[in-house]
């Protein structure tokens, strides 16, 4: 069976007809229509995970600070707090809060990051798999694995709505970099591919309706911390899902409503700088004092 990427049904049901993974349909179908080896394949996917992790690595730096003057030392200062005990809602939300911030701090400061799926969103799906890989000691391999699914789920929301902020807002970025994720740990935990749909759901359902309105129009304020929101809603999804909790509304169906809402949402609320945080008096000062 030939994918498509037109749902995320299609996925589910070509895993349970092989019985393997998504991952590794996935996997395998790439591979074939790029004619290279499955670990050919495998590699390039992993030199982007080392990517990932390097980005967190540097986004760490305490002394980071973007152009603008926006951003940087947030990811330091928090994963400082988690090292010492101070944090309250423990080590691997921390931890995956703090590499959030970092690689999203890093991509302001104009550092190499993996645009997954989106530059704007780019601190959900490292943060959400470094932790759990460091946490949990789990293998490499099932986490390079993991991003194969978080690719598929990507390609569906991007064909049938958007992964644009200017297109579909927040919702489209951050809440799609979250439903990635949210598979991803579904899957490396084990969990069914019908599991895996249900936090995709999950997911965009929590982030539903999500605005994108930067200051200063920038990939900064208020995206960076949305990051860290994005992380923590994964890991919300997947464990609902993993408990066996079914998402009311299938994910094909969320992927829609998005996709509408989207579509609803005024001009302004679209990455333009011209409506919500952007707006207020704070940001408006903030874009006068950037730019003059």
């Amino acid at each position: 069976m030939k994918l498509k990427y037109n749902s995320v049904e299609e996925l589910v049901n070509a895993a349970l007809s092989s019985n393997q993974k998504i991952s590794q349909i996935v996997l395998t179908e790439q591979a074939e229509d790029m004619e290279l080896s499955e670990e050919m394949v495998y590699e390039t996917m992993e030199k982007s995970f080392d990517v990932m992790r390097q980005s967190v690595e540097n986004g760490m730096d305490a002394d980071l600070r973007s152009p603008s003057g926006l951003s940087g030392g947030a990811a330091a200062k928090l994963k400082k707090a988690v090292d010492e005990g101070r944090n309250h809602y423990g080590h691997l939300l921390g931890n995956a809060i703090s590499m959030a911030l970092a690689v999203t701090e890093y991509n302001s400061c104009m550092g190499q990051i993996v645009a997954a799926p989106t530059a704007g969103s780019c601190g959900v799906i490292p943060a959400a798999l470094i932790s759990v890989l460091e946490e949990y000691k789990l293998p490499k391999r099932d986490i390079v694995m993991g991003l194969f699914t978080a690719s598929a789920i990507g390609m569906v929301i991007a064909k049938c709505a958007s992964i644009a902020g200017a297109e579909g807002g927040c919702q489209a970025e951050v809440g799609s970099a979250s439903a990635m994720a949210a598979a991803a740990l579904t899957e490396i935990f084990d969990g069914t591919p019908e599991m895996v749909s249900d936090s995709c759901a999950i997911a965009l359902k929590n982030t539903m309706g999500l605005v994108c309105d930067p200051v200063a129009g920038l990939v900064e304020v208020p995206c960076i911390k949305r990051n860290a929101m994005g992380v923590a809603n994964a890991f919300t999804a997947s464990e609902l899902a993993l408990a066996g909790i079914k998402s009311v509304i299938p994910a094909d169906e969320v992927i829609m409503a998005m996709k509408k809402v989207g579509e609803q949402m005024s001009p302004s609320l679209r990455e333009t700088a011209e409506g919500g945080l952007a707006a207020t008096p704070t940001g408006c000062r903030l874009c006068k004092k950037i730019f003059g």
